[in-house]
Order: structure tokens, then C-alpha cells, then sequence
């Protein structure tokens, strides 16, 4: 597992195991349901139980696939009307196959008969009528008897019947795709196919009536660009892969009443579509057509271009974060950069009266970022100060006082920890005091409040980059880490990753975060944080500073005020040769 299993794996409740069972085509899965089965076995709360697999794809399995010559194939593709409609979306997917790198696909099977041999198994024949399987009343009355928990579907069709409500807390399955906007299939081709910035995974108990059961969790990921379904369902899959298991820790340490009271409250379908399903050949030429020309012609027109961010500031001023209207940031001043770098993530503070920015200083012919500060000075700023580098990349200065001394947590992602560091010369020197966290973790937000100290922390999933926001605590700065009941706290890629310092303003308190749907560092949104106490987190989000409040800006991603200064980043695309270093 990718995303710091040990967050998942231990339940400190007294309750007695979970009892899982499992509905199975076969014992080889896809490689994104083989780690959940991992997961489930590698925890201290949850036990397998029972396997039951479909016995009408077990003896398809066995059967030797008939050999068909060209003719043969050519005959069945025209006696058939819906091969015949689906013929272009076949071959589209055909070669969109080899878009996916092998060790990121998630669909890749893994033959799981051995971790599984230990646990009892049972063969069903359901009844089938079209695309819905129902149990026999003897196999019911089996499964039934093993009192479980939990039943994940991993196998057979819809279901419907006694079947759904033989295991305690009913069937747990997924659905690949945002079931507000997506029924049906296949999964996440008409994101792309639509131009969504967002594909959904959500983690539902089946009812009788399709894509209608208790949705216990939802995430959103950003969608893949272009035009391949493959390369745009990693991230999804993967990113969702955790579900399962946190779920399962939530329902034995609080039980299956707090399971209910969190889910989400079920919304009004607002598909294009009553049901999707795979794209006709008139459907695969009006999408494609228009797609390879215009990108045969930006290919003839392209010049490379170079993402380059910079600083904004103004002092006077104050954006006011709780407002519905578009904010008004006139007035701010760029701070150009050197041509062989560039500038984003700042961070203010005040030291002896004056406002200082720490930001991040990215080399473009190193391709790393170290940190640097300058004094904030009449609408501007000194001569950048080199504070802290390292042979990795290092950006996301978060800069804070505690306890009479000035700390900092930067952005330390390539090195696989979170690090937290003392200034013991100000501006320009820092010392590590204590490596707080290893793992894929980036944009570590500190806040203080009634005697603990809560940590924002986006942990990554590798396999795709599917993030989430993680939120613990403690009671001391260098203490051990508690993770809060309600994290997971987003799992939505527009508001999952920290966009700046955590700040109050007129009494509330607003967590910046990042929208990251368009593409990395898009947008900024200004979030209320409703409750934060060891038992709850509620934020709302207000403010939305989206790129067009600057002429020419694709992305603006960092936000932070301190006294009358404020301070903003922002991403214009410039021709390469403008910048130096670049090889």
C-alpha cells in the first residue's frame, strides 16, 4: 500500500474483529481490489471470513476460449448490432491500452489464491435474469449463518434479493464514477469524453434499485487531458483503493450508527444521461473528429512554454474572505524574479515590527526549489535571503511562531518526510528539530488553537497523484501525531491540497486550499472552518480566487496575509527562451 498504511491497519477499540466475506468471480483480481484484500488482511480489526465465488465465471474460466479464424471474427462483429454500433469505441480501446504504464494499472490481475487459501469458500450458481444475479435461499441461509459484518462485491452482476442484506452492515461496493452526474458506463470515458475536470469514485451499500444505496464515501479526482479513458482511471482507482479500509476502521471504533451519520445525503441525478453506455461509432466520430484536428493544428503552431510563477503584493488592502462576489484584488504589484528562476509559495510574518515572505526559489536548471525570504518593503520586497537548502526539492514555507520561537515545516515530499525546523538566526538560519512524519505528504499547514497543535497534511497516492487531506493533532509541537475520527477530511481534488497560512479574520476561521481540477494549482478557495475539535471538523467553503483576476494567469495557488500586507502567486505561460538555464 502506497498511502501510509499503518494510518489504517490499527483500530484501538475493544470490539471483537470484523467478520468480512468477500463476492468473487475468481481468486485473480484487479490490482487495485487485490491491495484492499491486503489491506483487510494486514489490519488488527478486521478478519476474512468467508469467500463466496460466482461458480458460472468459474466454469467460464476453465472453458478454453475457441479458436476463430479472421472470417469468423469478421462474421460475428456483422451479425452483431451492438458490436457493429460499438465498432470505433473497440478499437479506440484497443489503442488506448497501450497508453498505461504497467506497474500504475490498476487493472492488472493478481492471483490471490494464496493470501486467500486460510479463509472458507463457497461456490454459487445465482439465478440470472439479463444483467441482475440472485442467491439461492440455501446459499443465503449459509452466508447468513457465518454472521458477517460486512460483504464487498468484487464479483457477479447487479444484485438483488436476500442476498444485500445477509451481512450486518449489507454489501459494500464501488462505483467508478461520480454517481451525481455518471450511471452506467463505461467508467471514466465520459468524463473525458465530456470535458469534466473531475471523475468520482464513490463506496456504496447496495439496494434493489441500482446506484441508489447509502453512499459512505466519495472522491473526486482530477481528470486525465486529452482523450485517453485508460491514463484517466488510474488515478481514480487507485486514489480510491483506501476507501474500504477506513470505512471498516470507522465501523469498529465508532460503530455502525456513526457509519449512517456521516455518509452523504443522497442528491437529485444530474447526468446528461438517464444510463451511459458505450459510445455509438456516430458518438466516437463527433468526439474524436474535432479533437485530432485541433490538435494536429496546435502541433504545427506550438512553441515550447514554460509554467513561471511569481509574487503579487499590496499593503492597504484586504480581500474579504467570507464574500459570495468575486474578491477584489486590484492593487496588487508583481515581484519579478531573476530569468533563471522563479518565485511562488509565500508565507508573511512579522519580526520586530516589520513583515517579512518566505516563498520558495525554484532553479530551472536544477529543476529544485529551495527557500529564501526577503523583507516586505514600500509596496515590495528586499533583496531575497537564502534561508534553507537541501540536496531535494523544497518549496511550501510554512512559517509560524510557537512556544517563543520561530518554526518552519516546508514542502519536503521528495525526501518522503515531513520536517520540522527552528530558526536559530533569523532570517537566515534553521536548524531540523524533528522529522514529524515520513511518507508521501506535501503542503503541511500548521494551526494553534486551545492548547493543541493541528497539522493539515495532503497525503499522496504515487500511482496517479489521488490525494487527501489529513488532519492531526497534538498537545506538544514535537509530539506524537493523533489522526482526527473525521479523516479523512477531503477527498475532493478541489479542496484536498493547502493553498497558504490558515488565518482568522473578524472572529472566523479560514483554511486557504487549492483547486487542482483544471490542472495543478488552478484556483484558490477560501474555507471557513466551521468545528475543529478532537471529535469534529466542519468547513465551508466562501471565496474563490480563480486565475482571471490578472491578465494572462493559468494558475494562482498560494494566498497569505500578515498585518496590512497580503501576498499571492500566480503561473503565466512564458515562451521557453525567455527563461535561462533550461537545457
Amino acid at each position: 500500500m502506497q498511502m501510509q498504511p499503518y494510518l489504517y491497519r490499527q483500530s484501538k477499540s475493544g470490539s471483537p474483529a470484523l467478520r468480512i466475506g468477500l463476492l468473487l468471480d475468481s481468486a485473480e483480481l484487479p490490482a487495485c481490489f487485490a491491495e484492499v484484500v491486503d489491506h483487510i488482511l494486514q489490519s488488527n480489526f478486521a478478519s476474512l471470513e468467508l469467500l463466496v465465488y460466482n461458480a458460472e465465471a468459474q466454469r467460464q474460466s476453465t472453458e478454453p476460449a475457441p479458436r476463430r479464424s479472421f472470417f469468423r471474427k469478421l462474421a460475428d462483429l456483422l451479425g452483431s448490432s451492438t458490436r457493429r454500433r460499438q465498432f470505433i469505441f473497440d478499437l479506440y480501446q484497443r489503442w488506448d491500452r497501450r497508453n498505461i504504464v504497467p506497474s500504475e494499472d490498476p487493472h492488472a490481475l493478481v492471483d490471490c489464491a494464496a493470501r486467500l487459501q486460510h479463509v472458507e469458500s463457497v461456490s454459487v450458481t445465482p439465478f440470472r435474469k439479463r444483467f441482475v444475479h440472485r442467491f439461492p435461499s440455501d446459499a443465503v441461509e449459509h452466508i447468513k449463518a457465518k454472521r458477517l459484518d460486512v460483504l464487498i462485491r468484487f464479483g457477479f452482476n447487479i444484485l438483488r434479493g436476500e442476498i444485500l442484506t445477509s451481512a450486518r452492515c449489507g454489501v459494500w461496493s464501488y462505483h467508478h464514477g461520480d454517481g451525481d452526474y455518471y450511471r452506467g458506463g463505461p467508467a471514466h470515458f465520459w468524463e473525458v469524453y465530456e470535458g469534466n475536470p473531475i471523475s468520482g469514485v464513490m463506496l456504496q451499500v447496495l439496494t434493489e434499485e441500482l446506484d441508489a444505496g447509502m453512499v459512505l464515501c466519495k472522491g473526486l479526482f482530477a481528470t486525465y487531458p486529452g482523450i485517453s479513458q485508460a491514463r484517466n482511471y488510474v488515478q481514480p482507482y487507485w486514489g480510491a483503493s483506501t476507501f474500504v479500509i477506513q470505512k471498516l476502521r470507522e465501523l469498529h471504533q465508532h460503530g455502525w450508527d456513526h457509519i449512517e451519520r456521516t455518509s452523504l445525503p443522497a442528491r437529485p441525478y444530474l447526468g446528461k444521461k438517464s444510463i451511459y453506455r458505450a459510445p455509438t461509432n456516430l458518438e466516437m466520430l463527433k468526439w474524436l473528429g474535432p479533437l485530432l484536428v485541433r490538435k494536429s493544428l496546435r502541433r504545427l503552431v506550438r512553441r515550447p512554454k514554460v509554467k513561471h510563477w511569481r509574487l503579487a503584493i499590496r499593503t492597504g488592502a484586504r480581500l474579504n474572505p467570507d464574500s459570495e462576489s468575486a474578491p477584489d484584488l486590484s492593487g496588487f504589484r508583481w515581484i519579478e524574479s531573476p530569468k533563471d528562476r522563479f518565485y511562488a509559495d509565500p508565507f508573511l510574518i512579522e519580526e520586530s515590527g516589520n513583515a517579512w515572505v518566505f516563498f520558495e526559489d525554484f532553479d530551472y536548471s536544477t529543476q529544485l526549489g529551495k527557500l529564501s525570504c526577503a523583507q516586505v518593503e514600500a509596496g515590495g520586497i528586499g533583496k531575497p535571503v537564502p534561508v534553507l537548502e537541501r540536496p531535494y526539492h523544497l518549496s511550501y514555507p510554512c512559517v509560524f511562531r510557537a512556544a517563543g520561537a520561530m518554526y518552519m515545516i516546508p514542502e519536503t515530499v521528495a525526501n518522503g518526510t515531513v520536517e520540522l525546523y527552528r530558526c536559530v538566526r533569523f532570517p537566515d538560519r534553521w536548524e531540523l528539530e524533528k522529522e514529524l512524519f515520513q511518507g508521501h505528504a506535501v503542503d503541511t499547514t500548521v494551526w494553534m488553537e486551545d492548547g493543541l497543535y493541528w497539522f493539515f497534511v495532503t497525503l499522496q497516492e504515487p500511482r496517479g497523484l489521488g490525494i487527501q487531506l489529513w488532519l492531526f493533532y497534538s498537545g506538544e509541537l514535537t509530539g506524537e501525531w493523533v489522526a482526527h475520527p473525521s479523516n479523512p477530511v477531503s477527498t475532493d481534488i478541489r479542496s484536498s491540497r493547502g493553498a497558504g497560512a490558515i488565518f482568522r479574520d473578524h472572529g472566523k476561521l479560514f483554511r486557504p486550499s487549492q483547486d487542482c481540477s483544471k490542472h495543478y494549482g488552478y484556483s484558490i478557495t477560501l474555507n471557513e472552518i466551521v468545528v475543529l475539535d478532537r471529535y469534529q471538523y466542519q468547513e465551508r467553503p466562501c471565496t474563490t480566487i480563480n486565475p482571471l483576476w490578472a491578465p494572462g494567469l493559468v494558475g494562482t495557488h498560494t494566498y497569505s496575509q500578515a498585518g496590512q500586507v497580503e501576498i499571492i502567486d500566480g503561473c503565466v505561460p512564458l515562451p521557453a527562451g525567455t527563461v535561462s538555464g533550461l537545457n
